[in-house]
């Protein structure tokens, strides 16, 4: 069959390898949209990460070495399952929660599996990816979908980051929140936002991000901070109160600093970006006078159900986010290269992997 083989930094190649085999307990798929994220782009144009497997070091879960099937943003038909496999049929179209986990240390006991120490994830760490036929999936991770189209449904991975995100920072209905940068996950964050009746200000410095937030509809308001002082206008729309909570979705200093500063008294922020960098962070100035508190959220632990019903509900409009669908050939070129170059133009790229009826 073919697939899309990551072999190590800017080395992407489109090759013909075996048809993975179904063992007890998992489902086999066909993947029909895979979309591109930010790290898929660091694994690209920098190179593998530990635990990341290597050319010569073995993922601790998958065993698994360079090169690997590459993708893990996909929806898919399912085509074939085991035969202790129930609930899953062939035909059904489906999500896939791609993580590996070991089941065995502590966050996997308490839930936290998004924690695991061992964690892996399927296009990253091996056990086959979205960008190929076809690939086995143990049943837990595989999610029905309905009839919601293929090519949203392969934008469930991303929102369910958003969601827990969102889950985890605590805000309520009503209160309202700022968003630190309007790329895909700002921009999905801001849905998520809206749909549990957050009112929302975005912060973003791109016209484009801006423009396509204001079109979206899941923003309030969204502030060029370069240009108007963020800080004062949350204060005034907020009767000088402030936000209750803010998000960084950028990963950089000044996001993280115009976040915090943004909260009103006892106000919290949720990181969802990576920070490549430290941060510096004035403790007393910035949290003990005012009881702000700092909480960092990763991927996703039993989310993906919900974040299929806000889907389905009409709560959250995922059709919006998709800018651009391209063929495996093009992944570079059109993929990648244009991610970095010209990021601001695209929201979610999905390469459409096996043709199929949206």
């Amino acid at each position: 069959m073919k697939a899309v083989l990551y072999y190590g930094k800017e080395d992407l190649r489109n090759e013909e390898i075996d048809e993975p085999e179904l063992v007890p307990g998992t489902v086999k798929i066909a993947p029909a949209y895979n979309g591109i994220c930010g790290s898929d782009l660091s694994l690209y144009f920098n190179g593998p990460v530990p635990p990341a497997p290597t050319a010569d070091e073995k993922h601790p879960l998958t065993g698994d070495t360079l090169p690997i099937v590459f993708g893990h943003e996909f929806s898919g038909v399912v085509t074939e399952v085991a035969d202790d496999v129930e609930g899953i049929s062939p035909g059904d179209h489906v999500a896939v929660e791609p993580v590996i986990v070991c089941g065995e240390c502590f966050p996997c006991q308490s839930g936290q599996y998004n924690l695991c120490t061992k964690a892996g994830c399927h296009g990253i760490s091996g056990n086959g990816g979205g960008l190929a036929e076809q690939l086995v999936v143990d049943k837990q991770w595989v999610h029905p979908v309905g009839d919601l189209p293929l090519d949203q449904a392969a934008l469930i991975e991303p929102l369910s980051v958003a969601l827990h995100a969102v889950k985890k920072s605590g805000v309520e209905s009503g209160q309202t929140a700022v968003v630190g940068g309007m790329g895909p996950v700002g921009q999905l964050v801001a849905a998520v936002l809206k749909a549990r009746g957050v009112h929302v200000i975005a912060s973003e410095v791109s016209a484009k991000r801006k423009e396509f937030a204001k079109k979206a509809g899941y923003v309030d308001a969204v502030i060029d901070p370069t240009e108007e002082d963020l800080v004062d206008y949350v204060k005034d729309k907020t009767d000088n109160a402030g936000a209750a909570v803010a998000f960084d979705c950028a990963g950089a200093q000044v996001v993280f600093e115009q976040m915090l500063d943004s909260l009103g008294a006892g106000g919290h922020l949720e990181v969802v970006a990576v920070h490549t960098k430290a941060v510096d962070l004035d403790i007393t100035n910035k949290l003990t006078l005012s009881e702000h508190s700092v909480g960092a959220s990763f991927g996703y632990a039993g989310d993906h159900e919900e974040a299929i019903e806000l889907v389905k509900s009409g709560k959250v409009n995922l059709e919006q986010f998709i800018s651009s669908v391209i063929k495996p050939e093009d992944i570079v070129e059109k993929g990648f290269n244009q991610l970095r170059d010209h990021a601001d133009e695209e929201v979610k790229i999905l390469v459409e992997v096996n043709a199929q009826d949206k």
